[in-house]
C-alpha cells in the first residue's frame, strides 16, 4: 500500500502555470523523493485527440512530436509555437480502409536527427529522411510482413530494437492479412539484417534500454499477464534469458491501462506506463511511485532539459517536472 498520496488536482486549479492540471502522484517508497516531488503538477499541454502515443523530443529544434494513431497523423508541439501538424499520413498510405488504428505509433529521433516511426498500416519501421520522403528500414522477417510495429529504441552502437504486436491490424489476431502466428521482439542491425529475438510475448509493447545498454526492458500489454521483463543484451546484440522485472497483476484494478511505453533516466530508473499511470521503478524493479493522470497513459519521453517527462494520455498530452535526468541529455 502507498505510504503517501498527494492531493488530487483538477483542471483550473490555481497553480503557477498557464496549463490546466490533472491527476495525482502516489508514493510507495521514500526514495521517490530523490527523483520526483510529490507536489509536482501534471500539466495538460494539448488536448482534443483521438488516441495519443509515441512522444519523442527533438533536442535540436526544442519540440515534441507524438502520434495520433486513429487520425494517421504525427503532431508537433513547442512551448513557443504551440500545436501544429507535423506529418500526414504518418503510418498508412494505402487506399482501402484499414481499421481504427492505421497511423504511426512509437516515434524516436535517431542520432542524425531523423524521425524513426513504427507504422501500423504500412506494417514497417521507417525513417523520415532529411531531404524528403521516407525510407523503409524493415517491413518483414524472412519474407513475412510484420503485424504492426509498435515501439522502438536505439542502442548507441546503432542497433534498433522494436516490438511487433497485433494492435494495428484491423481485426487484430484474427486479421486475414496477418502473416505470422506470433508477436515478436526484433533487432534491426545497421546492416539491415532483421533478427527475431523472442516470440515469448503474447502482446509485446513498450521497449527500452538501460544506460549501459546491457539490459533490454519489454512491456507486455496483456490483461492475463501484465508484466515487464528484463533481458541481458549479449555482445552480438541478441538477448539472454529474460526474467519478470515487475508483475502488475495486483494493480489492474487501480485504473485503466496496461504495461506500455517507457522512458529511462540516467540513473537507470524506469518510468513506465501501466495500470492507472506512469510507474517509477528502480533498476532492480522496486516500485517507488506512480504518476496518476486519471486517464489512460500510453507512453512517455524525456524533453526540455531532460528533466521534464512528457506523457501521452488518451486524448491529452501531458508533462511533469522531475528531479531526474533522461538518457541522452
Amino acid at each position: 500500500m502507498p505510504i503517501f498520496t498527494s492531493g488530487f488536482l483538477t483542471a483550473g486549479t490555481d497553480v503557477p502555470s498557464r496549463y490546466p492540471t490533472i491527476g495525482k502522484i502516489t508514493k510507495y517508497d521514500d526514495r521517490l523523493d530523490s527523483v520526483l516531488d510529490t507536489s509536482s503538477k501534471i500539466e495538460v499541454i494539448a488536448s482534443g485527440f483521438d488516441w495519443t502515443e509515441g512522444p519523442a523530443w527533438n533536442r535540436d529544434g526544442g519540440y515534441l512530436v507524438f502520434s495520433d494513431i486513429p487520425r494517421n497523423v504525427v503532431m508537433k508541439w513547442s512551448e513557443s509555437e504551440g500545436l501544429s501538424e507535423y506529418l500526414r499520413p504518418s503510418g498508412y498510405t494505402g487506399r482501402v480502409d484499414y481499421g481504427g488504428e492505421p497511423g504511426s505509433n512509437g516515434l524516436l529521433f535517431d542520432n542524425q536527427g531523423r524521425l524513426t516511426l513504427c507504422e501500423h498500416g504500412d506494417r514497417r519501421v521507417a525513417v523520415l529522411t532529411q531531404d524528403g520522403g521516407k525510407r523503409t528500414l524493415a517491413d518483414n522477417y524472412k519474407g513475412m510482413r510484420f503485424n504492426s510495429p509498435n515501439d522502438l529504441c536505439y542502442h548507441e552502437n546503432g542497433n534498433l530494437y522494436f516490438t511487433d504486436p497485433i494492435y494495428g491490424l484491423p481485426k487484430r489476431q484474427n486479421d486475414p492479412r496477418r502473416e505470422m502466428d506470433f508477436c515478436g521482439v526484433y533487432l534491426l542491425r545497421p546492416s539491415g539484417e532483421v533478427v527475431l529475438l523472442t516470440k515469448e510475448f503474447s502482446r509485446p509493447n513498450g521497449i527500452g534500454l538501460s544506460p549501459d545498454g546491457e539490459t533490454l526492458y519489454v512491456a507486455q500489454s496483456d490483461g492475463r499477464a501484465p508484466i515487464w521483463k528484463s533481458f541481458p543484451v549479449m555482445r552480438d546484440g541478441t538477448l539472454g534469458e529474460g526474467k519478470v522485472f515487475f508483475d502488475a497483476s495486483t494493480y489492474k484494478g487501480d485504473g485503466v491501462g496496461m504495461p506500455d511505453g517507457m522512458a529511462i533516466d540516467v540513473e537507470g530508473n524506469i518510468w513506465a506506463t501501466g495500470p492507472a499511470g506512469v510507474y517509477v521503478f528502480t533498476p532492480q524493479g522496486e516500485l517507488l511511485g506512480r504518476i496518476e493522470p486519471g486517464e489512460h497513459a500510453s507512453n512517455c519521453a524525456w524533453g526540455d532539459d531532460g528533466s521534464t517527462l512528457y506523457m501521452t494520455v488518451d486524448m491529452y498530452v501531458c508533462r511533469i517536472r522531475t528531479k531526474a535526468k533522461g538518457l541522452g541529455f
